[in-house]
């Protein structure tokens, strides 16, 4: 969100998994999430999500679990520019990364740079997700390099506040 002064706030939520914790908060109606899950409980085990951890990433407390929560604020010029954020676990800081690269380095408008099909790669498991609409031609030289991919139905749930150089904002949402 921006406000007509400029101010800038952006949050990435997660449950971290369907319906979190399962557990509903008396009187408030929200769910807990089950961030535990993104400890590493037994090192070298991979999460729900197919991200292994190790030893640094263990349950031990007053630790604070891994995350990819990925909130962003953007200044040009030292003025608000871009306000960007996307629930979507471990694709979290790829959809970000490659919806700004998009506007940044591209110089895309917000909704393209949202909705030009994404790719997600985490290290483990060794597949390279796809959104539908990718690129025939990149996916050909993918595979040519030995990548395995596999299609997914989205990466992330971008939203996306572009404020340009006239002070026209662009509000997009994947």
């Amino acid at each position: 969100i921006i406000d007509a002064e400029g101010n800038m706030a952006s949050i990435t939520t997660t449950l971290n998994g369907g319906y979190g914790s399962k557990v509903v908060v008396g009187g408030a109606g929200f769910l807990l999430n089950n961030e535990m899950d993104d400890f590493s409980v037994k090192p070298g085990t991979p999460n729900m999500f197919g991200a292994v951890g190790g030893e640094a990433n263990a349950i031990v407390p007053g630790k604070r679990m891994l995350s990819s929560m990925t909130p962003t604020l953007v200044l040009k010029n030292k003025k608000p520019y871009v306000v960007i954020g996307t629930p979507g676990c471990t694709t979290i800081p790829t959809a970000v990364f490659e919806a700004l690269v998009n506007i940044i380095d591209f110089n895309m408008n917000a909704s393209d740079a949202i909705n030009k099909p994404k790719f997600h790669h985490q290290w483990l498991p060794d597949v390279v997700a796809i959104e539908k609409d990718f690129p025939q031609a990149l996916k050909d030289r993918l595979i040519a390099m030995g990548y395995t991919l596999r299609l997914q139905d989205s990466i992330g749930r971008t939203e996306l506040i572009v404020i340009d150089a006239n002070g026209t904002i662009q509000a997009v949402a994947d």
